[in-house]
């Protein structure tokens, strides 16, 4: 059984990604899987059914996708629309990791923290109101003294306004006019110690833990803005926070960041993402020690569903 089975992979190649793969593709051979890898969806062209695309490392070779067994889409860098909408398409008929719907879902800070808020999980305090309703944003400003504005389908950091008074808040609305965003979405600003603890959870098993700091008198934590990463232990309260808003979203791979309320003294889920990194050979030699271990369960995950379907 299983000698039969081929996967589809697209993972980042910069960062230590290209050995990542490698390790992969070698644990999944050792399951007798065989993985073509470098199935970037934006050279792929879909018709009467089949979805085409060649392979980065065989370009003469046209590949049916949607008659492997499984696609494995992990790069978040490169990701366009044009292969988010034939990564969904391939969601209905064949396995995907993750699954699109939890994926898509994870992709946007509202429907998540809407999501998880209703299953219990502490988020941070936020108001979506439409463009036309901006008033609204003035009134929650003086409720809530600081706020966050977050474009919804934003990563990295990116796009994230600290806004501390009317003033700043004045001027930022006239910005957000011109760009003809259809809605506003804020968070409350949570008094914390500029740090978090980013947990990565693969099928409901806990993989790592580390923490992220930001840089300088920036607030944001993300590596991309300037934060930079340290060992940090999790306690059980953080763990189990991480694997419980894996399992509401639904994805079979999550990289879930907590940050520590002091004014509410309770942990909050800030984000959850669909694409969280492996260590890079830098972070490695700091002591970041988890890829083996999340390499070895993303395979098994791999065997898990590709078997499930040739039941």
């Amino acid at each position: 059984m299983g000698k039969d089975r081929t996967v589809g992979m697209w993972l980042y190649q910069n960062g230590g990604g290209e050995k990542i793969q490698k390790k992969l593709v070698k644990e999944l051979r050792a399951r007798e899987i065989e993985t073509i890898t470098g199935l970037n969806l934006r050279n792929a062209i879909a018709q009467n059914g089949n979805i085409i695309c060649q392979s980065d490392c065989n370009k003469k070779k046209n590949i049916k996708v949607n008659k492997l067994d499984l696609f494995f889409s992990y790069n978040a860098g490169e990701q366009t629309q044009y292969q988010m909408y034939l990564y969904k398409a391939l969601n209905k008929v064949l396995p995907t990791i993750n699954n699109f719907d939890a994926f898509e879902l994870t992709e946007d800070k509202f429907q998540t923290s809407f999501l998880l808020r209703n299953k219990g999980v502490a988020t941070p305090d936020y108001k979506l109101c439409h463009r036309d309703d901006g008033h609204q944003l003035s009134k929650i400003m003086k409720k809530w003294d600081k706020m966050v504005y977050k474009p919804t389908d934003g990563w990295g950091g990116v796009g994230l306004t600290k806004i501390e008074n009317e003033a700043t808040l004045d001027m930022l609305l006239p910005f957000l006019n011109q760009m003809d965003l259809r809605f506003f979405y804020v968070e409350k600003f949570i008094d914390y110690d500029n740090t978090d603890f980013r947990v990565d959870i693969v099928d409901g098993k806990f993989v790592s833990c580390y923490g992220r700091k930001a840089g300088g008198k920036d607030w944001r934590t993300n590596i991309s803005s300037g934060g930079s990463v340290f060992l940090r232990e999790p306690n059980d309260a953080v763990v189990d926070l991480a694997i419980k808003a894996a399992q509401i979203t639904g994805l079979e791979i999550a990289g879930v960041d907590i940050i520590y309320d002091r004014k509410k003294e309770e942990y909050v889920v800030l984000e959850v993402n669909g694409i969280p990194a492996f260590a890079t050979p830098d972070q490695e030699k700091a002591g970041l020690s988890f890829n083996d271990k999340k390499i070895e369960l993303i395979a098994n995950l791999i065997d898990k569903q590709t078997k499930k379907e040739e039941k």
